[in-house]
């Protein structure tokens, strides 16, 4: 799996997706794996795939579940795969699962979309997606 900042994995996105197009392949599949409420309330970059890698009420993970649901939205195990959470722990574990289940490039974004926490127990102030400036929508 791949390590990449919020800046580096955006210039991946663009890069893959020019590249992809050039050789008539659907660019990347960028997936939100937070719950959808966080993605819509909170924010996200724009054109990302909400599957959350859980859900409300259980909260608990289920891989094959969720590497079933991106198999279907991606096509092809190929394609490659950017994951996107709030601090970037949620996508590590994703992105394992998406690994096991035969996905060949998978990169999640360090710091997720909103980053780690500071000392005031506060996001999108050090790191991430958000505080890198990059763009995002919200609800």
């Amino acid at each position: 799996m791949k390590h990449l900042s919020p800046k580096e994995a955006w210039t991946w996105l663009q890069a893959e997706q020019a590249r992809r197009e050039a050789a008539g392949l659907e660019g990347p599949l960028f997936v939100d794996v937070r719950m959808e409420i966080e993605s819509l309330y909170v924010g996200r970059p724009p054109g990302v795939e909400n599957i959350p890698w859980y859900e409300y009420p259980d909260l608990t993970p289920d891989p094959e579940r969720f590497a079933a649901a991106v198999t279907a939205e991606a096509g092809d195990k190929e394609r490659p795969v950017l994951l996107i959470c709030r601090s970037g722990k949620r996508t590590l574990d994703a992105g394992q699962a998406l690994e096991a289940a035969g996905f060949s490039e998978v990169a999640h974004v360090v710091h997720g979309f909103e980053g780690d926490l500071n000392e005031a127990f506060k996001r999108s102030s050090i790191n991430g997606w958000r505080h890198d400036g990059l763009p995002w929508e919200q609800m």
